[in-house]
């Protein structure tokens, strides 16, 4: 799995963070900072949950 965020498009609201806090975290600005782009695969269906509740569509799954 790959995953892009797009820091344009977030609106900080800090859901990815809650749904996969290995995987995401905000900066001092409150945007989505990824702490990696290639989640461990335990960590995959909290990603597919945050992607799904980020309401601005600002990360999604480049590849399974």
């Amino acid at each position: 799995m790959h995953i892009t965020a797009d820091r344009e498009r977030c609106v900080g609201a800090g859901q990815c963070v809650l749904a996969a806090p290995a995987v995401f975290d905000q900066d001092d600005d409150g945007l989505v900072a990824p702490l990696t782009v290639d989640p461990e695969t335990g960590d995959q269906d909290a990603v597919r949950q945050a992607v799904n509740v980020c309401p601005s569509s600002a990360i999604w799954i480049d590849k399974e």
